[in-house]
């Protein structure tokens, strides 16, 4: 009795000691010091090679350490020598956890599970390797059992906080916003105000562009001083969204100034990287651009800073550059989502749109359902597909001249590159005073060819056929033009085309063929300001010469409503006066001043109106006002089918005479009749 005593003295003491010994390793491992860990038990075995629990300590602290694959193989010689172990069976599991090969780990689980189905770890792995394997209904099943068989447990509850916001960020992706909202919202009943939590829910609200909901989140999640920058940097974006960019650049800029204060250079980066975007956001291309430099200087080459250069490119048309931004981003990470989604908008920018599908595919491989590369795709889907156009009027003037039209349009886009289309126009018009009426029958076909990224060409022959009280003809007619841009931030028309006068019932009688040369070009930049010409030189087959000039200088005042303002000037000039036909003088000039403004309701609901006033002059006759305003509104019925309505009036000379006024109310709609493009977006361009 006594030797067994004495035995069992010794075997306890030895234990004691050798479990003493290795305090120092347990304590780093609790600590998550796994290098020094590893260095300690490796040490440690190699004055005792045979202890079960050292060797077990020390390939967990090697997988730990970053040597997952080393780890596994570690544990399946322990299992050789210690076979069924538990003990030594979870980490074995785990270690294919640590190495990202879920899909090995999850039949381990499984067969563990058969054998141990009350063991705390082994149902915790499982639900761990289930949510890695993004299965997380499931995974929720089986987080509840864990935390079942250990109420107290923190990692159970961990473990289903990062299961319920990866539930909670997959249904974000599929638009199912309200299932997971509520799914973060529970994260809030373990782990009160939780961090992560708040940041995902602040994110949710700015996808569904509800800012305020966003902005009192943000302001939850900033309890420190770092937590306020970064929140902050989440608030300016929410005012952005919010389409308040002023107040965006307001918050980034007092960010800007107290990160300083901050010792953290990821977040300084970040705080840096918004502000410089809320410069843009601004039009302040200049500063930006200069901020972008002084900082390149600093950091060097970095993806973010690539990043804000090809925001830059896209909000001052230059495309090109951004191209090449985001394909410097893409070397360094394919995956990246602004890489990616970022060149998608740029090739779009420059007018290569099947590049541009194939990025926003791209997109996708990576970020499955991600809302905004499905908007891209949409937005370039409903820009291509078959449509049928209707367009009726009523018009009249104070010549008593009466008219109605209308015209149907059938758009086919065979490509992005080929589209046709065919056109139908019924022009009546009568003049009550003489009682004279005329009809007009316009059939035009079409086509419209991309040469050339920003290039096209168009082209559209057809014929006239017009009834008046005492004739009837039919004339051929022609539209041709080619649409360029020679240079960033312009846009050229050149064009030729063949018409009859068909105004008023006179004009159509007398069947007035004119022969159009002309050009449109339009200058923008980056500072608000404006320039459009067009000029235009027409030969008549009564043997008349008109020229026509007309220049518009404007600045746009605001982006939200859109409000622009300018001046306008024209000349016309005619070789002959015909004044009793129509309306020749042989100079005529007109001034003007207008206002243009353009707001959007609702997502469905846009409103637009202009107007503009001034003075004209017909040859040396004294100068009248002229005053003529547009209303109009349009409502978007569903993805593939807008309305509107317009009406306007005008007082300023026209093929008519000086001194009259012109009114007309319209109807305008547009449908899509088919809801995918004819064309096939996985072939290149």
């Amino acid at each position: 009795m006594i030797r067994k005593l004495f035995i069992f003295i010794v075997v306890f003491m030895t234990f004691t000691f050798l479990h003493s010994q290795m305090t120092e390793g347990f304590t780093y491992l609790e600590n998550g010091d796994f290098e020094k860990a590893e260095a300690f038990f490796f040490d440690y075995l190699k004055t005792n090679p045979n202890n079960k629990t050292a060797k077990l300590c020390y390939a967990r602290a090697v997988g730990l350490s970053g040597e997952p694959e080393k780890a596994t193989s570690l544990f399946k010689d322990l299992l050789t020598e210690y076979p069924e172990d538990f003990e030594i069976l979870i980490n074995y599991n785990e270690s294919y956890l640590w190495s990202k090969e879920y899909e090995q780990a999850k039949p381990l689980y499984e067969s563990l599970l058969k054998k141990y189905p009350k063991e705390f770890g082994a149902v915790l792995g499982y639900a761990n390797t289930l949510s890695n394997l993004k299965q997380y209904e499931i995974a929720l099943e089986w987080i509840e059992k864990a935390i079942a068989l250990d109420s107290t447990n923190r990692s159970a509850r961990t473990s289903r906080k990062y299961i319920r916001l990866g539930y909670a960020n997959e249904f974000v992706n599929n638009q199912e916003y309200d299932k997971g909202e509520k799914l973060i919202h529970h994260i809030f009943e373990d782990f009160p105000e939780d961090k992560d939590a708040l940041l995902n829910l602040a994110n949710l609200y700015l996808i569904t562009k509800e800012v305020d909901l966003a902005k009192a989140t943000y302001w939850r999640y900033a309890t420190t001083q770092k937590d306020t920058i970064i929140a902050r940097n989440g608030i300016s974006l929410a005012e952005h969204i919010g389409e308040k960019d002023k107040e965006a650049l307001k918050v980034a800029t007092r960010n800007l100034t107290e990160v300083k204060n901050i010792y953290d250079f990821e977040l300084t980066e970040r705080t840096n990287d918004r502000y410089i975007q809320a410069l843009i956001w601004n039009g302040k291309f200049p500063k930006a651009k200069k901020e972008i430099r002084v900082l390149e200087e600093k950091y060097g080459t970095r993806d973010w800073l690539s990043a804000l250069k090809a925001t830059l490119g896209l909000y001052t048309g230059d495309p090109k550059s951004s191209i090449a931004h985001y394909d410097a981003i893409l070397q360094n990470d394919s995956a990246s989502f602004d890489g990616n989604l970022g060149k998608a908008n740029a090739l779009f920018a420059a007018d290569k749109i099947m590049p541009a599908y194939q990025m926003a595919f791209k997109t996708l491989d990576y970020y499955k359902n991600q809302k905004d590369a499905l908007g891209f795709i949409e937005k370039l889907d409903l820009m291509h597909l078959p449509n049928i156009q209707e367009h009726g009027a009523f018009s009249f003037d104070n010549g008593k001249n009466q008219a109605y039209f209308t015209n149907t349009t059938v758009e086919i886009p065979w490509s992005t590159k080929f589209r046709t289309h065919l056109s139908y126009m019924y022009r009546s018009t009568q003049n009550t005073a003489s009682g004279n009426e005329a009809s007009s029958h316009v059939l035009l076909a079409g086509l419209q060819y991309k040469l050339l990224p920003k290039t096209n060409v168009m082209l559209a022959m057809g014929v006239n056929n017009s009834i008046s009280m005492n004739d009837r003809y039919s004339q051929p007619l022609i539209d041709a033009q080619l649409q360029l841009q020679p240079f960033k931030l312009q846009n050229l028309n050149l064009g030729y085309q063949r018409e009859i006068q068909n105004f008023n019932a006179d004009l159509i009688e007398r069947e007035i063929v004119q022969n159009h040369y002309g050009l449109n070009y339009n200058l923008g930049t980056n500072f608000n300001l404006g320039w459009y010409t067009q000029a235009m030189y027409t030969l008549q087959s009564d043997e008349n010469v008109r020229s026509l000039l007309f220049t518009s200088l404007y600045y746009t005042l605001l982006k939200k409503p859109a409000l622009k303002m300018g001046v306008n000037y024209q000349y016309i000039t005619f070789k002959d006066q015909v004044p009793i036909v129509y309306f020749s003088p042989e100079q005529y000039q007109a001034f003007e001043v207008f206002v243009d403004v353009r707001e959007e309701f609702s997502e469905k609901l846009d409103f637009m109106a202009s107007a503009a006033t001034g003075i004209q002059k017909v040859e040396e006759d004294p100068d009248t006002n002229i005053f003529r305003a547009e209303l109009g509104l349009q409502y978007e019925v569903s993805n593939y089918f807008n309305l509107k309505i317009y009406g306007k009036y005008s007082n300023i000379a026209s093929a008519t005479a000086a001194g009259f006024e012109f009114s007309e109310v319209g109807l305008k709609f547009k449908w899509m009749f088919t809801k995918q493009p004819l064309y096939q977006k996985s072939v290149g361009q």
